[in-house]
């Protein structure tokens, strides 16, 4: 297997549950596929919750301490929240759904109710591609696909990233296939991390990214429930801050 199948295969099974999901979205009641919306929130609030768990990690506390490990994801989370929202992820990100929609859409189908559906598209593309993307699982698993570790982890995702196609399909349509589109850049772009790093990043640090990662999910989840729409694309810097705050922990103990 050549570095960056796990993420072509990942790719293949969006699209894949996508088109499943959208030919049973249409023969589910509204009720039905909200129902699904709120199963699929609640699982992604328990995967959110066992990641972020690994900030008790014994590679964690062994880097930074016993009690150093949550005041990381914290600061993480605010330094990243600051940075994404002074670049405004969010907005960029809902825009690149709008703009990928006008270009899945046309003529007629743009009339009528534009305004709602352009917002289901943009809601199912940005949800999704935060639920495919943000888990420790394409970190971890494009990572190990470039450093030329196997894809078995990315295979395991593309399975739950298949399924979970499905049903977020069947409530958001279209615009969950073309988050396919930022599976492809964000694990290829991590696959080539990997390819050119090497195999140095320690376990404390992966735990760390996948502590914060975690509660990255849980935002998802509160978003899936409509408990609170936590701009959750805003505070992906958090995941590059996370490291480098806890290697400067470890320096400085």
């Amino acid at each position: 297997m050549f570095p960056g199948f796990g993420t072509v295969v990942n790719v293949a099974a969006v699209i894949t549950g996508s088109a499943l999901g959208l030919l049973l979205g249409h023969r589910l009641p509204r009720r039905t596929r909200s129902t699904v919306t709120d199963a699929l929130g609640l699982v992604t609030l328990l995967i959110g919750a066992l990641s972020a768990f690994a900030v008790t990690s014994a590679a964690l506390t062994t880097l930074v301490g016993a009690s150093a490990g949550v005041l990381i994801v914290l600061g993480a989370l605010l330094i990243g929240g600051i940075a994404g929202s002074l670049i405004n992820i969010e907005a960029r990100l809902e825009a690149f759904g709008g703009w990928l929609r006008s270009r899945f859409v046309v003529g007629d189908e743009l009339a009528d109710s534009e305004q709602g559906a352009r917002s289901r598209f943009i809601e199912g593309f940005v949800s999704a591609s935060l639920v495919f993307c943000v888990g420790p699982l394409t970190i971890l698993g494009a990572l190990s696909d470039g450093l030329g570790l196997g894809a078995n982890q990315l295979i395991l995702k593309a399975v739950l990233d298949g399924f979970a196609s499905i049903a977020f399909a069947a409530s958001f349509g279209l615009g969950v296939m073309a988050s396919a589109v930022t599976v492809a850049v964000v694990q290829g772009s991590l696959t080539v991390v990997g390819l050119l790093i090497g195999d140095f990043l320690p376990a404390g640090h992966l735990a760390v990214i996948t502590a914060t990662g975690g509660l990255l999910l849980v935002g998802v989840g509160l978003r899936l429930l409509q408990v609170k729409m936590v701009p959750v694309a805003d505070l992906l810097p958090a995941l590059l801050v996370a490291p480098v705050l806890a290697q400067i922990i470890a320096v400085a103990r």
